[in-house]
């Protein structure tokens, strides 16, 4: 069975879908807020034409899914699949955001536990990249269960902590 990259995933509060080239005005409307970007290492994601290279490489990636609101179908931000690894038996889970006003701790939980769930179906071991100065998101990472795991350097000399969360790990 191989990884379905870009599932259709169902909570009580989401619906994660496959990310459309026709959600780039709303996915923009939620990542014009600065705030959101503030302790990224890319800090000017809310200027547009930043993020049309995200979006863009969003597309591309095969893995990215927008998150809307099961009750009212608005979009309130995305996350995607990344670096599927059959030998290690892992996948990256990243290039999260929300809009403001669903942070804090239940929105972001739905939407991980929802690809938690689905990427467990198919690896042993899922990995999030953080930054070292995004405390707000270490915070949310270690909220759903990860543990630091040392550092990982991108192809451009970025670091971010390297979290890791083991299906072993989680209940079922």
């Amino acid at each position: 069975m191989s990884f379905d990259l870009q599932p259709i995933l169902a909570g009580d509060l989401l619906v994660l879908r496959p990310l459309e080239a026709e959600d780039y005005q709303a996915l923009f409307a939620v990542a014009s807020d600065p705030l959101i970007w503030e302790q990224h290492p890319a800090s000017n994601r809310y200027e547009e034409s930043v993020f049309q290279t995200l979006f863009e490489q969003s597309l591309a990636s095969g893995g990215a899914l927008v998150a809307t609101l099961k009750e009212t179908n608005e979009v309130i931000g995305s996350s995607r699949y990344h670096a599927y690894n059959v030998a290690a038996s892992e996948i990256e889970i990243g290039w999260t955001f929300l809009a403001r006003k669903y942070w804090g701790g239940i929105y972001n939980g739905e939407m991980k536990r929802l690809m938690l769930s689905h990427a467990f179906r198919f690896v042993d071991s899922v990995v999030l990249l953080v930054g070292p100065d995004n405390i707000r998101s270490q915070r949310a990472v270690e909220k759903i269960g990860g543990k630091r795991d040392g550092v990982r350097t991108d192809g451009t000399g970025l670091t971010s902590y390297l979290y890791r969360i083991k299906r072993a790990d989680v209940a079922t």
